[in-house]
């Protein structure tokens, strides 16, 4: 079984550990301005800020405006932006392509609110993350008889299953931290691409394309 414990978010943590102040800063500005200067060869009006998640090490939220000025929201991991500008994967094709998605509601997307209490929380849980998650599965593999929903491990806690109860032979499940989940969907990103992503990967364990 596949479980992503947010592992990503502690290694950066742990990376900072062996960097001086002065490393990191310059890591975190150079982050900064390249994201900045990969959004902006798509779009004129761009801003960002530095936030810190616990567990999870810095996020770069950035602000993008369309050309009636309402304004969108989308934030990235510290280490996915790593990894994309040193790829050198056509960075700002793949930032900008969060965007596109974000314009499709007209007026402008903020980042949600986040939860104040574990009530709220509850109901972001309950009402829009798991239907979502749940939706974004069933409808990628409309043909196949897949498992959605939610599950406890003892040693990450709540998670979001998905897989295919009908591959044999091997794992067909991949469950994910359902505060992993939620911070994705506190950063207007699509919580149901994760799962999507590593139900595809068992799909190619398992030798289908």
């Amino acid at each position: 079984m596949n479980v992503n414990n947010e592992t990503t978010g502690l290694e950066v943590n742990s990376e900072e550990t062996e960097m001086s102040k002065e490393e990191w800063a310059e890591l975190i500005k150079a982050v900064y301005d390249n994201g900045l200067a990969a959004l902006r060869i798509q779009y004129n009006d761009v801003e960002a800020q530095v936030s810190n998640f616990h567990d999870y090490g810095p996020v770069f939220i950035f602000h993008v405006k369309d050309e009636s000025g309402s304004r969108y929201s989308c934030g990235f991991f510290l280490h996915e932006l790593l990894n994309r500008f040193q790829s050198d994967n056509d960075p700002a094709v793949w930032m900008s392509s969060f965007f596109v998605e974000l314009m499709e509601t007209k007026g402008g997307k903020p980042l949600p609110k986040p939860a104040t209490n574990e009530a709220e929380a509850k109901a972001i849980i309950d009402n829009i993350l798991v239907p979502e998650c749940i939706k974004a599965v069933t409808e990628e593999f409309a043909a196949e008889q897949v498992h959605a929903g939610l599950a406890w491990k003892e040693d990450h806690g709540p998670v979001f299953e998905a897989g295919f109860p009908a591959l044999t032979g091997g794992n067909n499940i991949c469950a994910i931290s359902l505060h992993f989940l939620l911070i994705h969907l506190q950063l207007n990103r699509d919580p149901g691409d994760l799962l999507i992503q590593e139900m595809y990967n068992i799909r190619k364990e398992h030798g289908i394309g």
